[in-house]
């Protein structure tokens, strides 16, 4: 599933790839034939806070007037539609809409800050997706396996995370107060991963929505499964070798945690502890067991599953039974548990 390329590279990322092909056309488009329609897509802060033209917010924070910060991005939205893969669309949809909304404030709030501080005023940011693009750095790098791959000069590691982090260096580097769009979606990017305040609840994509957009939109940019896996280093050029290798190195070591567990937990009845559930095998043979019963002391309690990560499994089409198995397995930690799910 990982390994393939092209349009198939984006199979159940429908969101990712309506998020790479129309931003996309579209500042090109206005860079190329409409530059006097580009004044409706500045991130000008002195309108909105002035003139309250709140509309700016969704414009200027949504498509990319300069090229290279569309090219950047859109390399980053592709390495990053393994969360779409993961969490399934609506979560992932949940996450980029949380964080677009709390990097706006945030970016509101980092201007004052730095005009009060250092009195420099600001009157426009860098236009396009680039809040919830930095967020999204956080998951990536707190749940995403860390692989060295190679060295160079015996000192420094190449790990197949390098790549994506050279490429929001180079997108921080591509203006002069693009700092504050790549601050302020670190910061919404943790306030949303780590569930203060609950912000996930209350910044979430309804039920009903997701359903309205899967029926109208994921047909038109779904993608059409693998038929066939590619081999890894089969691909055109030596960047999609690359991230075939980057993208099998991080399913062999996700599956190599869940191995562990298994074994961890052989002796006691497999992937699920079924000790907890019923007597223990190796006393059946014993004459005198039912004079040696265990003592509810004795029995470890049976571990607690979120309700909320079962429906999370749940709303990626996991059936609840398995949902329960895998989280119970792999001491709930989704990831895990998700990733065994798609590979069982």
């Amino acid at each position: 599933m990982f390994t393939s390329t092209g349009s198939n590279g984006l199979y159940k990322a429908p969101l990712s790839k309506s998020l790479l092909l129309v931003p996309s056309a579209i500042s090109i488009l206005l860079t190329l034939l409409f530059q006097h329609y580009q004044k409706f897509f500045a991130y000008n802060l002195q309108a909105i806070k002035e003139d309250f033209q709140i509309w700016r917010l969704v414009c200027g924070r949504t498509i990319c007037l300069d090229l290279k910060d569309t090219f950047c991005s859109s390399l980053l939205i592709y390495n990053f539609r393994i969360f779409e893969r993961r969490y399934g669309s609506r979560k992932f949809s949940s996450f980029l809409l949380g964080a677009w909304m709390l990097s706006a404030l945030f970016d509101l709030l980092l201007v004052e800050i730095t005009q009060y501080i250092f009195g420099i005023t600001i009157n426009s940011l860098p236009s396009g997706f680039l809040g919830p693009v930095f967020a999204l750095f956080v998951p990536f790098y707190s749940s995403i396996p860390r692989v060295q791959v190679t060295q160079v000069l015996g000192y420094f590691s190449i790990t197949n995370k390098t790549l994506v982090y050279i490429l929001g260096l180079q997108l921080l580097t591509s203006g002069s107060y693009i700092w504050i769009l790549a601050l302020s979606g670190l910061v919404s990017g943790i306030c949303y991963n780590s569930n203060i305040l609950k912000v996930h609840r209350i910044l979430c994509v309804p039920s009903w929505v997701a359903k309205i957009f899967s029926w109208t939109l994921e047909p038109i940019f779904s993608s059409a499964e693998p038929t066939n896996e590619v081999r890894v280093g089969m691909g055109a050029t030596i960047d999609i070798q690359r991230q075939q290798r980057m993208e099998l190195l991080d399913r062999q070591i996700m599956m190599s945690q869940v191995a562990q567990m298994r074994r961890q937990r052989q002796q006691q009845g497999g992937m699920i502890n079924w000790n907890r559930l019923f007597p223990p095998l190796r006393h059946r043979h014993n004459a005198n067991y039912q004079d040696h019963r265990p003592s509810e002391q004795d029995t470890p309690p049976p571990t607690e599953v979120s309700e909320e990560q079962v429906a999370r499994l749940m709303e990626m089409g996991f059936s609840r039974g398995d949902a329960l198995e895998a989280l119970r397995a792999s001491n709930n930690d989704l990831n895990v548990a998700t990733n065994f799910l798609l590979q069982h």
